[in-house]
């Protein structure tokens, strides 16, 4: 295939490779593969130049309409390839929907023959939500973006800053941003927080200053319920320990006597009756154990202690035991232990807190003195650079026909930086030199609109990323220089850029690198569907010679023809 002598050296991924449109409208079925510069769109009015668009804009995330299926027996389909190898945005944005990336992309737009519309990203089903996100950073159809995009912040700010040369600038301030936001945000939450925790803190307070006076030991609640019941019993229990002693050693017939005889009896039968030893041995250990219980007892008197004042101390810490116990509604002292742990947790946690919002609110003080620096500095650059920029943008509208009109770039400073900067940007638009200034989708017409639109990208492509560019007529009500002119921004935009231009101008057409001529073709069964062909060099001429001269031109239109073409 011909591309028409490409002057331009590539240096940049190719965008849109193949569109593919099958069964829409007049369409049978036909392909269109675009070269990386300017591609031109030529053909008869109504020969169906704005149905390829329209099926174009199914992919693009436009609702679907059941009456272009004219064949009602097969489904419509609209393929699209991208070469999104170099575009980290798009790549992102797959990831975020979690669609597989290829170095091809694959956009595919069907409309069944029930009229059901589904749309597919590498063969994964989106919705047209999230269609329309991603083409929209892979195509810009001038139908569709004209208007919006000089309503937006984002396209006017990126305009501006191009000309300024703030891309590493607006880099860090982006960054510089959005971390501001993330801890300012992150700061807010952290003060709603103290704010909830603040409401119960004091009241949380006195509960731990509760616990930690009372100064509780693991089980001393029960331990000194225990003790200060035995010293409530004290004299009975002393008298028990000693009845039994008595019994066992001191009374009439202590037990332990008594045993002491029973073995002496019993050994002095032992030579005459050696069966009654081990019966005597039984009792003298029934003796020694006697004996030790006796000491224990003795051991266990001597414990006992009536002291009224260790009483008192026992029942006062039983009594804050209890009505602590009550209060937090819990059975044991461990509990309480528990609760005291929980809230000494609970306000340190305030008091860390409290440290965080300080930390932070120091973090914000810095990052909000970067913040203000690269916006000043960004500001200042942009002050510098709008009035060549009014300028350089106004001499191309008089180039390309609008020689009445004047572009104005106003800007206004924040009282804080916003995203952007401290700066807000409209481009206003004189029309007529009225001295009255409107924003440009207001005070301009379609195709004014695509012209202003034409000169402010051909100023800003080497520093705007931006995604294949379809130009829909964008000559429309201009002749001559005008449209010569035209066509030298368009050639000088696909430099940098990959477009697509429809046009009846043959100055425009004859600046394409490739040259796609639209036509209705009659069928044996007499049906009317619409082709596209690729044209070589010969028949690029005869095509741009019958937009000079009609359908027969003249030898000095083909002559005119092909000084367009070598121009």
């Amino acid at each position: 295939m011909q591309n028409y002598g490409l002057l331009f050296l590539q240096h940049y991924i190719l965008m849109l490779q193949k569109l593919v449109i099958k069964n829409y409208a007049i369409i049978d079925n036909l392909e269109i593969s675009p070269d990386g510069n300017l591609n031109t769109v030529t053909g008869e009015t109504g020969a169906g130049k704005s149905i390829i668009l329209g099926a174009l804009s199914l992919i693009l995330g436009d609702r679907a309409d059941t009456s272009v299926l004219i064949n009602k027996t097969e489904k419509c389909v609209v393929e699209a390839h991208f070469n999104v190898s170099d575009n980290a945005a798009f790549a992102n944005t797959l990831h975020d929907e979690d669609i597989d990336n290829e170095e091809v992309c694959i956009i595919r737009r069907e409309i069944s023959t029930a009229g059901k519309s589904r749309a597919f990203v590498n063969d994964t089903p989106v919705t047209l939500d999230v269609l329309s996100k991603l083409t929209s950073l892979l195509v810009d159809l001038q139908q569709q973006f004209g208007h919006l995009a000089l309503q937006e912040d984002a396209f006017q700010f990126d305009v501006v800053d191009a000309i300024a040369g703030n891309a590493d600038l607006r880099k860090k301030y982006t960054l510089s941003y959005n971390e501001y936001r993330q801890k300012k945000a992150q700061l807010e939450k952290l003060k709603q927080e103290q704010a909830a925790l603040q409401k119960e803190a004091d009241y949380k307070q006195f509960l731990l200053n509760e616990l930690t006076d009372a100064n509780f030991k693991e089980q001393e609640i029960e331990n000194a319920d225990l003790q200060l019941k035995q010293l409530s019993h004290a004299e009975k229990i002393v008298a028990a320990l000693q009845s039994s002693r008595m019994m066992l050693e001191e009374g009439e017939q202590p037990l332990t006597n008594e045993l002491k005889r029973m073995s002496q009896q019993l050994q002095s039968i032992a030579e005459v009756m050696p069966d009654s030893v081990p019966v005597q041995q039984r009792i003298m250990a029934a003796w020694a154990e006697l004996k030790d219980v006796a000491s224990e007892l003795e051991r266990l008197e001597s414990k006992v202690n009536i002291d009224e004042s260790l009483m008192q101390q026992l029942q006062e810490r039983i009594d804050v035991g209890y009505k602590l116990l009550k209060k937090h509604a819990v059975q044991t002292t461990n509990d309480l232990l528990q609760i005291q742990e929980s809230l000494a947790t609970g306000m340190q946690g305030m008091n860390d807190l409290g440290d965080k919002i300080k930390t932070l609110e120091v973090e914000l003080t810095t990052i909000y003195t970067t913040l203000k620096k690269l916006a000043s500095d960004i500001s200042a650059k942009r002050q510098k650079a709008i009035p060549g920029f009014e300028k350089k943008v106004n001499e191309l509208l008089a180039l390309v026909g609008m020689p009445n009109a004047t572009i104005r770039i106003v800007m206004a400073v924040l009282d804080e930086p916003g995203k952007y900067g401290v700066d807000t940007v409209a481009l206003m638009l004189d029309a007529n030199k009225s001295g009255q200034f409107q924003p440009i989708y207001k005070a301009a017409s379609g195709g004014e609109m695509s012209r202003i639109m034409l000169c402010i990208k051909s100023l800003t492509a080497k520093a705007m990323d931006m995604p294949t560019l379809i130009f829909d007529e964008v000559d429309t009500g201009i002749s001559g220089e005008a449209a010569r002119q035209v066509g030298l921004l368009l050639r000088e935009l696909a430099t940098y850029h990959q477009l697509i231009c429809i046009t009846h101008q043959p100055q425009v057409a004859a600046k394409g690198t490739r040259h796609f001529y639209v036509y209705k073709d009659e069928s044996k069964d007499k049906r009317i569907t619409t082709k596209v062909k690729t044209l070589q060099a010969d028949e690029r001429i005869l095509a741009i010679a019958k937009m000079i001269g009609g359908e027969t031109p003249s030898d000095a239109a083909i002559q005119n023809a092909k000084e367009l073409i070598a121009a």
